[in-house]
């Protein structure tokens, strides 16, 4: 009599599964869907500039950063931390923001920023079931249409069914709002989905709002602890189908 070899099923095929069972996957956009934040960083370089302030962001100081969730948030945090001068008003810190942002976009279009390894495979397969896509992140909308319009093409936004970008929301991540919102949209539980973060304040934030959540280390976020995270790779292509 002949035996049947049944293959031992791994831990990776129990998170692809939960993946492609899941009612919706939830992407956060920065670190996760592309490694942006280096053009990010260049970009405010380029606005303290345009706007004369001898500010610049290296590395290790863009990092700490990382850690405040929202572009003028973490312009206010490190202005916050000069020792001298008087603090940027709020109108100059949107003025600072927007001119930021539309640097980022000019350098998207000059430079590109391809999207991570196993997201489009990852997308592709979600979408060829027919499953509910959705964005849930702190960046801004024009930001997502700059990585998202060269990669997926200028209908992008017809792939998703819910898009929640910073300004949709009163409170950015770690707080669960536009996780919250997600779900509202889609009129779904949050533990039957699931969320695909890079950084710390994602994975709170979609814990906070019931998601569990599934993390990719990215290039500043990379040496994190993701205590409670439903499981934690390098990048998308080990759970590629």
């Amino acid at each position: 009599m002949s035996l049947a070899l049944v293959r031992a099923i791994t831990p990776t095929d129990r998170i692809r599964r939960r993946l492609a069972e899941a009612a919706a996957l939830i992407f956060d956009v920065d670190g996760t869907l592309a490694e942006t934040e280096e053009l990010h960083r260049e970009a405010f370089n380029e606005a303290f500039v345009q706007l004369g302030l001898d500010w610049h962001w290296g590395r290790r100081i863009y990092k700490e950063l990382l850690r405040v969730t929202g572009g003028k948030e973490r312009i206010r945090a490190f202005d916050q931390r000069r020792r001298s001068g008087p603090p940027l008003t709020d109108a100059a810190i949107a003025r600072l923001h927007h001119v930021k942002t539309e640097r980022f976009a000019v350098l998207m279009a000059e430079k590109g920023c391809p999207l991570r390894p196993g997201v489009r495979s990852l997308l592709d397969a979600a979408l060829a079931r027919g499953q509910t896509l959705a964005i849930a992140t702190t960046t801004t909308r024009g930001n997502i249409d700059a990585l998202l319009a060269p990669a997926l093409g200028p209908a992008w936004e017809a792939k998703f069914a819910a898009v929640v970008a910073a300004d949709d929301v009163a409170r950015k991540k770690p707080a669960p709002d536009a996780y919250l919102e997600v779900l509202s949209q889609l009129d779904l539980s949050g533990s039957s989905c699931v969320a695909i973060e890079d950084s710390r304040n994602g994975l709170i934030a979609a814990t906070r709002a019931g998601i569990p959540a599934l993390i990719t280390r990215s290039r500043y976020f990379g040496d994190d602890a993701f205590d409670g995270a439903l499981a934690v790779v390098d990048d998308l292509t080990e759970l590629a189908p």
